[in-house]
C-alpha cells in the first residue's frame, strides 16, 4: 500500500497478495473482482467491519425467512450478496481494517448462518410442493447440517495443532477446497437443482457431497495426525 493510500483506499497488488490462495470457486475466481471494488470503497468511506458483519446478519435472517417460506430465487440472490460481504468483510480483517472481536463475530456468522439455512430451506419444501417424507428429511438435514459441523471441528483442530489450513497442506487439497462442501458449494449445488425445479433433490445432493467431503477431511486429518506422531515436518505448500 502507498503513503497515497494509506488512508484508506486499497491497492489492488495489496489487495491480491492479502487475497486467500485456498478458497471455494466462487470465492476465488468470481468474487475476486466486485470484493475488491467493495473493499477500496469501504476502506475509504471508513465503514468499520463489525458494520459491515451487521448488514451480513441482518441479510442472512432475511435470507432464512426466504428458504422458510420456500421463496428460493430471491433468497439466493440475498445468500450470494450475503457470501459477496462475506468477502469483503474477510478482506478488510486480512489488510488490518478490524479488531479481534469484529473478525470473531463475522466467523461465527459464517459458520452458524448456513446451518440455519439449510433448516430453512428443508422446511420451505412444503411451502414449495416438493416435501421430503419426515423421517428421510430429518435423515438428510441431519447429514448435512451434522457433516459441516464435523467439518468445521476438522478444519479447526488442524489449525489449532498445526496453525495451517487443512486446504493448505498439499495442492490436492487446496484444488479440493474449489468445490468442498461449504456454504458457497452448496449455494452452488442448490441453485443448480433449482433450475430443474427439484429444490428437494438439491437438498439431498448437498447432503451427499457433505458427507463425501466429511470422509475426506477425515482421511486426511487421519493422515496429519499419523505424520505427527512421527515427530515429520507439517508445513503448508502454499509456504514453499
Amino acid at each position: 500500500m502507498t503513503s497515497g493510500e494509506s488512508s484508506g483506499r486499497i491497492g489492488r497488488t495489496a489487495y491480491d497478495e492479502a487475497y486467500p490462495r485456498a478458497a471455494d470457486a466462487l470465492t476465488l475466481y468470481v468474487w475476486r473482482t466486485p470484493a475488491f471494488h467493495l473493499t477500496e470503497w469501504t476502506a475509504a468511506a471508513t465503514i468499520p467491519v463489525i458494520a459491515v458483519t451487521m448488514v451480513e446478519v441482518l441479510l442472512s435472517a432475511l435470507v432464512f425467512w426466504l428458504f422458510w417460506k420456500g421463496h428460493y430465487w430471491p433468497g439466493l440472490l440475498l445468500a450470494a450478496t450475503v457470501s459477496l460481504l462475506s468477502t469483503v468483510a474477510m478482506m478488510l480483517s486480512r489488510m488490518g481494517h478490524s479488531h479481534g472481536r469484529a473478525n470473531q463475530t463475522r466467523i461465527a456468522i459464517d459458520l452458524i448462518a448456513p446451518l440455519l439455512w439449510w433448516w430453512a430451506w428443508e422446511h420451505g419444501l412444503a411451502a414449495y410442493g416438493r416435501p421430503l417424507e419426515p423421517v428421510y428429511a430429518t435423515m438428510v438435514l441431519w447429514v448435512v447440517i451434522g457433516g459441516s459441523v464435523a467439518i468445521n471441528v476438522i478444519e479447526g483442530l488442524v489449525l489449532h495443532r498445526h496453525n495451517m489450513q487443512i486446504h493448505a497442506w498439499r495442492p490436492i487439497d487446496t484444488q479440493f477446497r474449489l468445490a468442498s462442501a461449504a456454504r458457497n458449494a452448496n449455494l452452488v449445488i442448490l441453485a443448480a437443482a433449482l433450475l430443474f425445479r427439484r429444490p428437494d433433490s438439491g437438498l439431498v445432493l448437498v447432503a451427499w457431497w457433505t458427507l463425501i467431503s466429511l470422509i475426506v477431511h477425515a482421511v486426511r486429518f487421519a493422515q496429519l495426525t499419523e505424520l505427527q506422531a512421527r515427530r515429520q515436518k507439517i508445513a503448508s505448500w502454499l509456504d514453499r
